[in-house]
């Protein structure tokens, strides 16, 4: 077992996307591995790897990889942690009517880890995984980020009872919540929110042809507020409006409103709200792009599964290595060719 978890690991921490590339790449490295490992035996058949892997309890395995992350990077006190899903569109199976597997995953933005994910039949069933992801998850003193589908009175409490703050965006889905906060700021804004409590902060940013001014508003939670006491832990409701110039001529806005449960400082505010989509771009993005995870057609037993946290857990722990000044990509190509490289990406050095 521990043969066949540290080969795997090293595998797609070198490249490998699949069963047989690892089995391959151990094979080539089979006189590295014996420094660490009882190698008598000889490396396993890819379908070893695919059948030991389908195998294996993906929340007892993913605890035995994330103790080993977290012994190795600190996680940062207090930082943003972003909750978001994603599905794996390669792990359908017409054949046999599997359908494609939708992990809800958390990110500490902070320190580019991935916290732990929860597989869910669809991604309407987001609402009861978070949940389970939260109380899987040491969050105290952690500000906690999802988008408006995680807003829901059961997830904020969850949050508040694990001594941790929230900042849920808030959509159509959540209607009168939503018409709160915006006839709110709607009545407001014609002052730039002076009469009230209310921390602002904005951004301007010109660069790949356009040029993005962003403004935040995080305002204390007024004492008529009609929604004040359905929402656990309600301190403070929050703006956010970015205004886009194109250079071919094309204007755009976008406005998304918060709630939080804390009354946070303007930059503070602005930081979370940006650091969310930080799971877009250095999770699910460097997933699909970097280690082809939507192409991956692994799909046996738990194998897509447990073959999705050794991507997590490598990219983790690539992400956290600051020995080579270069992207994911290369540090895997780095990986595969520099014994010395890999090793020190293992260690977390």
């Amino acid at each position: 077992m521990v043969n066949i978890v540290v080969m795997a690991l090293c595998g797609v921490l070198s490249g490998a996307d699949d069963f047989v590339s690892i089995a391959e790449w151990a094979n080539n490295k089979r006189r590295w591995l014996a420094k660490f490992l009882d190698m008598s035996a000889g490396v396993p058949s890819h379908d070893r790897f695919n059948a030991i892997l389908g195998a294996i309890n993906p929340p007892e395995f993913e605890k035995c990889l994330l103790s080993w992350i977290t012994a190795l990077h600190d996680i940062t006190d207090g930082q943003v942690v972003a909750i978001d899903g994603k599905t794996l569109r390669g792990s359908f199976d017409a054949a046999s009517s599997k359908a494609p597997i939708h992990m809800v995953s958390a990110w500490a933005t902070a320190n580019h880890i991935s916290l732990g994910q929860v597989v869910t039949d669809a991604k309407s069933n987001e609402i009861t995984a978070i949940p389970k992801l939260l109380e899987m998850l040491e969050i105290k003193g952690c500000l906690i980020t999802i988008d408006a589908m995680g807003c829901q009175r059961k997830i904020a409490q969850t949050i508040i009872d694990a001594e941790a703050d929230y900042v849920l965006a808030v959509k159509e889905n959540q209607r009168k919540l939503y018409q709160a906060i915006r006839d709110y700021y709607t009545e407001h804004l014609e002052d730039d929110c002076r009469s009230i409590p209310c921390r602002r902060h904005e951004t301007h940013e010109k660069g790949h042809g356009r040029q993005d001014d962003r403004y935040y508003y995080m305002a204390k939670l007024p004492d008529d507020f009609p929604l004040k006491e359905k929402w656990p832990g309600l301190k403070a409701i929050g703006l956010a409006v970015r205004n886009t110039e194109h250079t071919n001529g094309k204007h755009s806005d976008d406005v998304r409103y918060y709630i939080a449960s804390r009354y946070l400082s303007g930059k503070k505010f602005a930081t979370a709200s940006r650091d969310h989509w930080g799971i877009e771009n250095s999770l699910h993005w460097q997933l699909d792009v970097t280690f082809g995870e939507d192409q991956s057609r692994i799909r046996k037993g738990h194998a897509d599964t447990n073959f999705s946290l050794l991507r997590r857990t490598s990219l983790s722990l690539l992400k956290n290595n600051k020995t080579k000044k270069i992207g994911v990509k290369n540090k895997r190509l780095s990986a595969a060719w520099n014994d010395d490289y890999r090793l020190q990406v293992l260690c977390g050095k």
